[in-house]
């Protein structure tokens, strides 16, 4: 019988992959805490998906939580370090971001050089004590919901840390997503699963996929 390890979650931002992160962690049976800036739309998404889910502020989800995922924009992520250091020392920091803005064509541009990737600059910004995955961003807001508990071949979601000693609180978080986790390796591989990396639906995966096809990709 697989560990289950029950850490408590907080997903901070609630835009398109925070809610569905917190909708995916309640319908596997697993509590959440979510937080914004905007509390109201915490209020509004806890009474959406009920008793499972917890609103509170930011600084009080960081505080209550063992594990935060950080569902912002990824320039939005260093602002955050910086005004919660204190209480983000020592936590497990999961970031999805992509660093990517939109362009004049409809599109999304990268926004740091080619070579670099979102989570190696994150990490080299984490509070003192603070551990960071590189998880749950390696599908878009539709795959992410759609795709979550798929049968009878459950879909994949890629990650990458330095830290191997929290890859099981990693895997049963993807896990209670609804998805079979894929270590990658450390975060000088997050580029891979990171927007037009080679191991992301929006480069050149191009879609979900299952286990198998993933170890023909790796």
């Amino acid at each position: 019988m697989e560990k289950s390890i029950k850490s408590n979650i907080a997903v901070i931002g609630l835009g398109n992959i925070g809610k569905v992160v917190a909708g995916n962690l309640v319908n596997n049976n697993r509590s959440v805490i979510v937080a914004d800036r905007n509390v109201e739309k915490a209020n509004a998404l806890a009474i959406q998906l009920g008793e499972s889910a917890q609103p509170m502020s930011i600084a009080e989800a960081i505080t209550k939580a063992d594990i935060i995922v950080m569902a912002v924009w990824f320039g939005a992520i260093k602002e955050i370090f910086h005004q919660y250091e204190v209480l983000l020392q020592g936590k497990i920091i999961v970031d999805p971001s992509n660093p990517i803005a939109p362009n004049e064509k409809g599109g999304f541009d990268k926004i740091i050089a080619e070579n670099e990737s979102a989570g190696q600059i994150n990490a080299s910004l984490l509070p003192q004590g603070a551990k960071l995955a590189k998880a749950l961003g390696t599908l878009g807001a539709a795959s992410l919901a759609n795709a979550a508990n798929q049968q009878p071949e459950a879909a994949v979601l890629f990650y990458a840390t330095d830290y191997t000693d929290i890859n099981e609180n990693i895997e049963q978080l993807i896990r209670d997503n609804g998805f079979e986790p894929v270590y990658v390796g450390g975060l000088e591989h997050s580029i891979r699963i990171e927007v037009f990396g080679d191991l992301h639906e929006f480069g050149a995966l191009g879609k979900t996929v299952t286990l198998a096809e993933a170890k023909e990709k790796m």
